[in-house]
């Protein structure tokens, strides 16, 4: 089967959560209808994602789409493979400085970024100039940029305003009718965290990208523009920035992880005030947590034992 567009990949992928969750072996596939709705695409796009189901052997054909097994593992796209050139960017700028330790007052350049994203350096300066405005990135006179440190009140700003736009989208949850596609994202992600929950402690490395994953897909229900660029802020410095300082970082993480299930399992029960009292939980433990990071680091005047 020839490469499936980006598009197609990523509304395979939520037709498989779906099917994950709701359909089992020996059950039909919903309706067409139901699944550009799960699978948020086209017409063209879900008959793309049958075929795909059928050439990896979950339905038989594209008349007889009762569920032969349920997916696997290998069944998925890689969603690396699905970003923009921005979300790679993104990912790239995040994952250095989470796993490679890049700290605050470090410089990196754009060609460096163009390389590792595998976008051209005029898209790499565009997104570092648009990204400079939240004052975390700032370009060097003579060229190349500089990761900025930033300080308790800038943490707690930030902070602030993230709790201002997460919790207002909880609250559009509630408007949101019974067979919304959401729900199912939900389910999903519940189901993803509830696995992570329940692996061993070294697992929980893996959980900042789930994390990105669940606060950028709720404050996208808000689908406010100002929202969104302020994830990208919030992404870089709650959910990647602080966790510089390894030294507890799997128990802080395995506790995260505990908080994000509260919150999906009061959302796929559509309990808005119990969600809304888990996430003030979650952002109250994630900005305490981001304060004492930069503590300890003003405390050292160095940064800690990665070790």
């Amino acid at each position: 089967m020839s490469k499936l567009p980006t598009t197609t990949r990523r509304c395979t992928n939520l037709l498989l959560e779906y099917i994950a969750q709701h359909v089992a072996v020996g059950e039909p596939l919903p309706t067409e209808v139901k699944m550009t709705e799960v699978g948020q695409g086209s017409r063209t796009a879900i008959r793309s994602a049958l075929a795909y189901f059928i050439e990896r052997g979950l339905i038989a054909g594209m008349k007889e789409r009762r569920l032969l097994r349920k997916p696997e593992e290998g069944d998925w796209f890689d969603v690396s493979a699905l970003h923009s050139g921005t979300e790679r960017l993104q990912q790239v700028l995040m994952e250095r400085i989470y796993q490679r330790d890049l700290p605050p007052g470090a410089e990196f350049s754009e060609a460096e970024l163009a390389r590792a994203s595998g976008v051209s350096t005029i898209a790499v300066r565009e997104f570092l100039i648009g990204f400079s405005r939240h004052g975390l990135i700032e370009k060097k006179p003579r060229g190349g940029w500089r990761l900025c440190a930033f300080d308790p009140a800038f943490a707690e700003e930030l902070g602030e305003v993230r709790e201002m736009f997460e919790l207002k989208a909880i609250e559009r949850v509630a408007s949101l009718p019974p067979g919304d596609p959401a729900f199912d994202r939900f389910a999903g992600l519940l189901a993803r965290h509830e696995a992570l929950g329940a692996a061993p402690a070294a697992s929980h490395v893996d959980f900042p990208p789930l994390d990105r994953e669940f606060h950028t897909f709720l404050i996208g229900l808000l689908h406010n523009r100002f929202a969104d660029s302020l994830n990208d802020a919030v992404s870089l410095v709650f959910h990647y920035h602080y966790q510089w300082d390894k030294r507890d970082e799997l128990p802080r993480n395995q506790y995260a992880v505990q908080e994000h299930v509260a919150i999906l399992r009061a959302l796929v029960a559509r309990d808005v005030p119990a969600a809304l009292a888990a996430m003030r939980t979650h952002l109250q433990s994630s900005r305490r947590t981001m304060l004492e990071s930069l503590h300890n680091r003003r405390e050292t005047g160095k940064a800690p034992d990665r070790h």
